[in-house]
């Protein structure tokens, strides 16, 4: 492989959301719009209590369902499956990243906190069905999200990965920091750069930086 920095690697590891698509397509908006409307109704508060408290258990725990978990006790499924019962239609299919996933060399997985079904939705809009080896979601991690660190053991453990011949690619910055400790290549996608010791590459564009490494 051309980067050096990925000649090692053997198992490529995608996180979903606003990774393997881009943020403006905003298909997460709906989400956070069904988790507000799902707060509301549980914890019986106003729409504005419930958006800072989505917002903050997001900030505090990683996810706004561990938060729900860890101070409420709410039971993941019936929330999981509520609040991606959305639209996918506001996203396309994009051939030219499904080419560079193809290309990859070695396993290729998604690794989501969202839940497994909703992934593979995800992917099937996409057109990146049935190119990846697994799709992880955070029920396959004990409902821990990442950025916690049980939450990668615990995913990484089940596939067998050998983090020093891994790649993680992230939106979260957040979210790259245990992967870097373990030994991953760590690559952030989002619009903007984000300089911290833990990740090693960045890109706005996930189709072009793949096909650049097997150019």
């Amino acid at each position: 492989m051309p980067n050096p920095d990925f000649a090692r690697v053997t198992t490529w590891v995608f996180d979903l959301d606003n990774t393997l698509y881009p943020p403006s397509m905003r298909l997460f908006d709906q989400i956070e719009v069904r988790m507000t409307d799902w707060v509301m109704r549980a914890l019986k508060v106003d729409r504005a209590r419930a958006d800072h408290l989505r917002a903050h258990y997001w900030q505090t725990y990683g996810t706004t369902l561990a938060g729900l978990m860890t101070e409420h006790g709410v039971d993941p499924g019936p929330y999981l499956t509520e609040v991606h019962d959305i639209d996918f239609s506001v996203l396309a299919p994009d051939p030219g990243l499904a080419s560079a996933i193809a290309d990859l060399p070695g396993r290729k997985i998604v690794y989501t906190n969202a839940c497994a079904p909703y992934a593979e939705k995800v992917l099937i809009a996409r057109g990146l069905a049935g190119l990846f080896d697994a799709v992880y979601g955070v029920e396959h991690a004990g409902f821990h999200p990442k950025p916690e660190a049980r939450a990668f053991e615990t995913v990484f453990t089940a596939d067998g990965l050998n983090p020093q011949a891994g790649a993680m690619f992230e939106d979260d910055a957040r979210n790259l920091a245990v992967p870097h400790s373990l030994g991953m290549q760590t690559v952030h996608v989002a619009p903007d750069p984000l300089p911290a010791p833990h990740i090693h590459h960045h890109t706005s564009d996930l189709a072009a930086f793949l096909a650049v490494l097997r150019a």
